[in-house]
């Protein structure tokens, strides 16, 4: 069942802490404070309603879990589909995240926004008013999204306690550091909270890759 093991960079989080402790040596930034900051790289995909799932997909139809994401009851739906661009290019394979929500939101990277003819904003997600539309194609339907194709702020997902631990509220802002040989500070990181979610950075592919993040590479957030 989903959730009932815990999690790996916890496992990691409290035996870093525990070794560095022992040793009397000062805790290496990416493993302070009291829950493990994991930072993830978010791949393209879209978000949609039941409604639209049906439509792509047939009716009844529900999305089937593939992979459980790292915050709790988030998954990676087996079920994909096409993105079709003004310019006529497409993107297949564009993975469905679930459960299912409210609206009905694509999530690219620059670098695919460039590719398909689109010119996105920033937005943090559910922000989508004014932005552009698409087509999206499932094996039993064509659907014209008139809206939701957003570039998807870099933003940190936490806790209460996470918050007041680093002294921020829903809607500021804070730091990424990331270290390594390609190290670079990612401003304007948009804090989330909730008491369900984890600590957790969510940045794109363009993002990911200039920095060449590495499941090892320290991170840190900084006010």
């Amino acid at each position: 069942m989903q959730g009932s093991t815990i999690n790996r960079a916890v496992v990691e989080h409290w035996v870093r802490q525990s070794v560095y402790q022992r040793l009397g040596k000062p805790v290496p930034f990416s493993a302070a404070g009291p829950n493990p900051l994991v930072v993830n790289v978010s791949a393209r995909h879209c978000h949609l309603t039941a409604e639209t799932v049906e439509i792509l997909f047939g009716k009844g139809h529900q999305l089937t879990p593939m992979k459980w994401l790292y915050q709790d009851g988030q998954f990676a739906a087996k079920e994909s589909l096409t993105l079709i661009g003004p310019r006529s290019r497409v993107i297949s394979n564009l993975r469905i995240l679930g459960p299912c929500r409210s609206l009905n939101q694509i999530e690219l990277a620059y670098t695919d926004s460039i590719a398909l003819g689109f010119d996105i904003p920033l937005r943090s997600s559910g922000n989508i008013k004014g932005t552009p539309g698409a087509m999206i194609m499932g094996p039993a339907g064509f659907f014209e999204m008139g809206e939701g194709v957003i570039r998807a702020l870099r933003h940190v997902h936490m806790n209460p306690a996470d918050a007041g631990y680093h002294g921020v509220k829903a809607g500021e802002e804070m730091q990424l550091r990331v270290g390594g040989p390609c190290g670079v500070l990612f401003e304007k990181m948009l804090v989330r909270v909730d008491p369900s979610f984890k600590l957790e950075v969510h940045i794109d592919t363009d993002e990911g890759n200039a920095c060449h993040l590495q499941a090892t590479t320290p991170c840190a957030l900084e006010k």
